[in-house]
């Protein structure tokens, strides 16, 4: 009987083929992924592009029933007609000044009241934070009528402050400050106390530079609502100088002054959605760092 000897695989071998055969493998399933999230992220920039398309289509070739991807002339006729015959400046202006100013008082009111919910004891807290939590689900046409009535007896009708005061206060961001206070260690806190620092005191110097990203989810979360918000507005402001751009624009589309209303409409809202992209990418990573910090999925 003969035997065949063969030679011993050297251990470093089996160790290396292996990591080969798993990346071999995991090839296909990672284009396959690129390719998907790819996909996604055209269907999710499409409408965006489709805006700026309509915005630069002249007349009204935006109306056509034919599907194009590219105006054959693009031209910026939109652009002028619209801001040349409406106060579309003075709509950007007051959109900026209701989103920036509620922004403001927005973060400061969820910042205080979510490190006193985290961090502090007192009678009657879980009963005032389950409070909070059930306005959410309270519907805005619910509370439309007596919140107008109270705006109309202080007399800030057709007024910026009538729908900065009412909407000063985001439950939503008292939920997310709170959860994030809640990871700050009580330790630090209670050292500053130690040290002689008074509540004041441990809260902007020991607290509140931790909160780098949750002032970006406040202040993102918070613009973006203002800067959209409808149906309060429509309700409160009432001259055409007063408007905000998103009222502004349902305006426009039943505006005889214009041959292609969606046009101008488009051209409006390409300019306008500007300032969301600049808060947004100012803010993207402590956005990101706070939406993990939070727990919120």
């Amino acid at each position: 009987m003969s035997t065949t000897l063969r030679p011993a695989a050297s251990p470093g071998t089996a160790s290396t083929a292996q990591p080969r055969r798993v990346r071999a493998r995991t090839a296909p399933r990672r284009w396959l992924l690129v390719a998907a999230l790819t996909a996604l992220a055209l269907l999710m920039v499409f409408p965006l592009y489709w805006m700026v398309i309509s915005a630069l289509t002249p007349g009204g070739q935006s109306q056509s029933s034919e599907f194009y991807l590219f105006p054959a002339e693009p031209s910026f006729a939109n652009f002028s007609e619209v801001f040349s015959t409406q106060p579309v400046w003075r709509w950007i202006a007051n959109s900026t000044f209701i989103a920036v100013v509620t922004t403001a008082i927005s973060v400061c009111v969820s910042l205080g009241a979510g490190y006193a919910l985290a961090k502090y004891r007192f009678m009657g807290k879980g009963l005032l934070y389950t409070a909070f939590l059930i306005t959410i689900m309270i519907p805005i046409q619910v509370t439309l009528v007596p919140s107008f009535l109270v705006v109309a007896r202080l007399g800030l009708v057709d007024s910026p402050w009538a729908v900065i005061l009412p909407t000063a206060f985001d439950v939503v961001g008292i939920f997310i400050a709170r959860q994030f206070m809640l990871s700050v260690p009580n330790a630090l806190v209670e050292a500053a106390r130690v040290d002689g620092a008074g509540e004041f005191r441990a809260f902007f110097s020991v607290v509140l530079p931790t909160c780098g990203p949750l002032i970006g989810v406040l202040v993102i979360l918070a613009f973006m609502a203002r800067w959209n918000d409808f149906l309060w507005p429509m309700v409160v402001l009432q001259g055409n100088e007063s408007l905000t751009v998103p009222v502004a624009l349902s305006t426009l589309t039943n505006n005889p002054a214009f041959a292609s209303p969606w046009g101008a409409v488009m051209a409006v809202a390409t300019v306008t959605v500007l300032p969301i992209l600049v808060v947004f990418l100012a803010f993207q990573r402590q956005f990101v760092q706070g939406i993990s910090s939070t727990g919120i999925k």
